[in-house]
């Protein structure tokens, strides 16, 4: 019914492919249904990498403002978006209850993993880290989303380590090893 729903808005092909029906996520759907002016392959790659953003926003139950702005940056530079609609869409993922949950979040991520090319991919780990980041902290419990994304997404450990190596500073779990000359003991 919602593929059906979809392609009448223009948002999906009116005959699925095979195995196609059943993947994607609503929340996805929603948010690329407001982004029709970036095209419909756009907007759900915007769509899909804005719901993975929150997601580790959300790890840690709280999106600050500093996390939901650091999302509509990314957005605006990575999603080639106006400010505006960057913006709306981050304060969509931030209040994810009303976009569906967990489930949402793994479909969110795999239809990311089907649009988008290699290189976005490896932009969207960074991103990751960078929206957990933005508040100067990284928890343990943003790290773990983290790396349960990334390995949804296809990364090996060794990639998402050497891409969190970049945010080492802001890692908590780290902080409480450094001694007063900020080197880790």
């Amino acid at each position: 019914m919602v593929h059906s729903i979809l392609a009448k808005l223009g948002l999906a092909p009116a005959h699925p492919t095979p195995g196609a029906q059943g993947q994607t996520s609503e929340a996805v759907e929603r948010i690329a249904e407001r982004l029709q002016s970036l095209g419909t392959d756009r907007a759900r790659f915007v769509a899909a990498l804005a719901m993975v953003l929150g997601r580790a926003a959300r790890a840690d139950l709280d999106v600050s403002d500093s996390e939901r702005d650091a999302i509509a940056e990314l957005l605006v530079a990575d999603g080639a978006m106006a400010r505006d609609h960057a913006e709306l869409v981050a304060d969509m993922v931030a209040h994810h209850d009303e976009l569906g949950g967990v489930a949402e979040d793994y479909l969110a991520t795999r239809e990311l993993k089907r649009v988008a090319t290699r290189e976005e991919l490896e932009s969207a780990l960074h991103a990751l880290f960078a929206v957990c980041a933005a508040d100067d902290s990284i928890s343990l419990v943003e790290e773990e989303e983290v790396r349960q994304t990334a390995s949804e997404l296809g990364f090996t450990h060794e990639e998402y380590v050497a891409a969190r190596a970049e945010y080492r500073d802001q890692r908590e779990v780290l902080r409480g090893l450094r001694r007063g000359d900020g080197e880790a003991r």
